[in-house]
């Protein structure tokens, strides 16, 4: 598990677009954070490192925005309007964990039925040995964003998956 203090927006925004030079494709990043943490600010850095010069922004309204022309294609979901798994499940967004890019999820505890918690690691870790969990038979980076002030953010990260 790694941890950063950002303290600004381009903060952020810079460690994503580290990310994105150097992802490769099929992994999932969940994003989880209070509104205003700073995921879309994660995401728009993420897009910036692929390469990808299109503006973006959060899909709250469209759920998913697709971003091209950069090295991988960049899946941008929000999860925000929907309060349960059995309502991901039937918006049809299954197919986004098993990108043909990266997939990015802000709100991703409303899908993976996760909060951040000192036993995530173990939780993630034994869960993706369970074939049955098709989300974790995946390469996963699980993303906390924590508010510490107006723009200080304490952001933790830790992949799982193949």
């Amino acid at each position: 598990m790694a941890t950063c203090i950002s303290h600004s927006p381009a903060d952020t925004e810079a460690l994503g677009e580290g990310w994105g030079r150097t992802v490769q494709s099929g992994l999932v990043i969940g994003l989880c954070g209070d509104l205003g943490a700073g995921k879309t600010e994660l995401v728009k850095g993420l897009a910036r490192g692929l390469g990808i010069t299109t503006r973006v922004h959060s899909p709250s309204f469209s759920l998913v925005n697709i971003y091209s022309g950069g090295r991988l294609t960049l899946f941008h979901l929000d999860l925000y309007r929907l309060d349960r798994r059995e309502q991901i499940t039937a918006a049809g967004l299954e197919e986004y964990l098993s990108p043909a890019g990266i997939t990015a999820i802000e709100w991703a505890e409303r899908w993976f039925d996760l909060v951040q918690s000192p036993t995530l690691s173990t939780h993630l870790s034994r869960r993706s040995q369970t074939k049955a969990d098709h989300a974790f038979s995946k390469p996963l980076r699980w993303v906390q964003i924590e508010t510490l002030g107006e723009s200080e953010r304490r952001i933790t990260y830790e992949d799982f998956g193949a």
